[in-house]
């Protein structure tokens, strides 16, 4: 079961790390997982440098996240996307329905909106009340379906579904920007174009559940519909769809506020309005607890950036497009303005930094250099060069969406289609090896130092949720979480040196047959070592920890953008920002690029 909360470890006073190392070929064996040549494996940057959370914390989205690659197979399979039922009164309370078809496939949004007091609106999932709620169902509802969902719908945890609803979500208006459009829209003007670019949406959704919770559809049901069994693909398309159905309801209330003078909104506008959300706890472990798939995800990201990185040369024509959209990402970070003290002083040195990748980008010479993609890696993460993390991993994407024919086709490589297994064959010398090669970064760690293990991770009884709490100040330590894997390692280093110095030929089963309580953590080292961005490489518990790193990382493989903290352990997204509409996708030959949508106020 996973509940998708679309609801750092950052140094401020030191917030420019460098980028390491890159790994050689032969350092880390992707085998079978990465079937790349060694000119490409062997710039493949170092787990241990990206896989801490420092960096895993400025992650960004690129063409591989899943609203991406959903919306570009929409496009390519040239599915038809259209409103089938509008049943609303003069102020947008009532139902309507979303259908997305193509041959005998069909899958509908069935939307819900009721009036909300003040008093009762919040963005936390554990509200009892909400502006709007959404169902993803599989096929057509029928009246009966209908009404069964509008009663079941709005109170989610405590309604009854089906096998046919495929996932659930709710929301909530952005009031002040929902009710200012909807009374520019009825005058005949456009919504203010300062509160596009710095709310740039209608609604905000929280979490977005899928996977069976609450008696929804199992996983299994999901992967036979080919358009969602990928990852969270059925979750990215509910929230596309409710994007599409705030548009939609706006205009209506605008229309019949002033049917004389109201006007729909601009497509170029349009389109830089997309779906808010507001995501907590709740999905921070993820990453963690699904080992093998955050591997996949980022390998196909990192084989991604090695391989355009490997580009012997660039012509001139391709220069200059790499030129714009930097310049696009620029007005996007230009655009991109938060409360929060960490995010705005990093969003300031990012700037900084972009202009001079431009600057770096003028020079003729490196356009001219023997694999220059390589070269402006290489700058942007020398020491010399003080570029934030931020920064480092906003050029990584940037050259990752630069090469769409380079990259596309890795999109099938992120599902983990294997599961862990124990090998009682290894030997345990070759195992305490692994433990050396992988897990450096736990064991030059003190364990016994109160601030390594301040922090601990639990499930929630009353909402069965993640939380975190501090060990020595609130009870229920007791009932953490396993999160401890950098403590794991230290306690096998010392099992394994223990049992080698008694029999140093021996296999890992024999190590488990006397050390039996280590068994989860040699599974976890055996995982890691055949998948090496399988582990955080970061201590999870310790006080410093941020668990929006955790969430920030994930959330860029959805494809969000402007990361709005609101603590260190939640964070406001916008989604789809930029993102062709409901009415464009069947429309185009291909599938328009909205990588860093920035809205162009020019003569407007």
């Amino acid at each position: 079961m996973t509940t998708l909360q679309l609801s750092n470890n950052a140094i401020i006073d030191q917030p420019r790390i460098t980028a390491g190392k890159t790994l050689v070929a032969n350092q880390c064996n992707f085998g079978k997982d990465n079937p790349e040549p060694k000119s490409v494996v062997s710039l493949m940057r170092d787990p241990d440098t990206i896989m801490t959370l420092p960096y895993l914390g400025c992650s960004f989205p690129t063409r591989l996240s899943f609203m991406h690659t959903l919306l570009r197979r929409l496009n390519r399979e040239n599915w038809q996307l259209s409103q089938d039922q509008w049943v609303m009164d003069d102020q947008g309370y009532g139902h309507a329905v979303y259908h997305v078809r193509k041959d005998d496939t069909l899958l509908s949004l069935v939307a819900f909106t009721q009036p909300l007091p003040d008093e009762l609106r919040s963005d936390r999932v554990i509200a009892q009340a909400w502006d709007a709620a959404f169902v993803l169902f599989e096929g057509n509802p029928t009246t009966e379906d209908i009404e069964r969902l509008r009663h079941n719908a709005p109170k989610q945890e405590a309604g009854r579904f089906t096998k046919k609803e495929l996932v659930l979500s709710r929301a909530n208006k952005s009031v002040r920007f929902f009710a200012d459009t909807v009374d520019r829209l009825a005058q005949g003007l456009q919504p203010d174009l300062e509160k596009v670019q710095t709310i740039g949406y209608f609604m905000r959704t929280t979490a977005v559940y899928g996977n069976g919770k609450f008696g929804i559809a199992d996983r299994d049901n999901v992967l036979k519909i080919p358009l969602i069994s990928g990852a969270f693909a059925a979750e990215m398309l509910l929230v596309y769809l409710i994007r599409g159905f705030t548009h939609d309801l706006v205009e209506h209330i605008a229309f019949r506020r002033s049917p004389e003078t109201a006007v729909k909104l601009a497509p170029e506008i349009k389109r830089h309005i997309g779906i808010g959300n507001s995501t907590g706890l709740g999905m921070a472990p993820f990453l963690a607890t699904h080992p093998i798939l955050l591997h996949h995800w980022i390998s196909a990201r990192e084989t991604a950036l090695a391989r355009v990185c490997a580009i012997e040369s660039v012509t001139s024509i391709g220069w200059q497009r790499f030129i714009i959209t930097t310049k696009q990402a620029q007005q996007h970070v230009n655009e991109w303005a938060v409360a929060d003290e960490i995010q705005s002083k990093r969003i300031e040195l990012l700037k900084l930094d972009i202009q001079r990748l431009l600057e770096w980008l003028d020079n003729t010479k490196n356009a001219t250099a023997t694999q220059p993609w390589k070269a402006l890696m290489d700058f942007a993460s020398n020491q010399k060069s003080d570029f934030s993390i931020e920064s480092i991993e906003l050029t990584a994407a940037l050259l990752i969406n630069h090469y769409p024919e380079l990259v596309d086709d890795l999109t099938q490589r992120m599902q983990a289609d294997v599961y862990a297994e124990l090998d009682p064959r290894q030997s345990a010398a070759s195992l305490a090896e692994d433990l050396k090669n992988h897990y450096r970064w736990a064991l030059q760690r003190d364990y016994s130092q109160q601030e390594e293990l301040s922090q601990f991770w639990y499930v929630s009884e009353s909402k069965a949720e993640p939380r975190v709490g501090n060990r020595y100040e609130e009870t229920g330590a007791e009932l953490e979480m396993r999160m401890r894997f950098g403590e794991e390692a230290i306690m096998l280093n010392q099992a394994l040196a223990e049992f080698l110095a008694e029999k140093p030929n021996a296999s890992v089963g024999h190590f488990l047959l006397k050390s039996p309580l280590q068994r989860a953590a040699v599974l976890r080292l055996q995982t890691v070592a055949q998948f090496p961005y399988a582990e955080i490489r970061d201590n999870l518990v310790q006080q410093s920890m941020r668990p929006i790193d955790l969430l920030r990382c994930k959330l860029s493989f959805f494809g969000a953008s402007k990361f709005d903290p609101k603590s260190d352990r939640w964070t406001r997204i916008t989604l789809y920002q930029g993102a062709p509409l409901r009415t464009e996708i069947a429309c185009s030959e291909t599938c328009p690029d909205w990588n860093f949508p920035a809205l162009n106020t020019e003569n407007k």
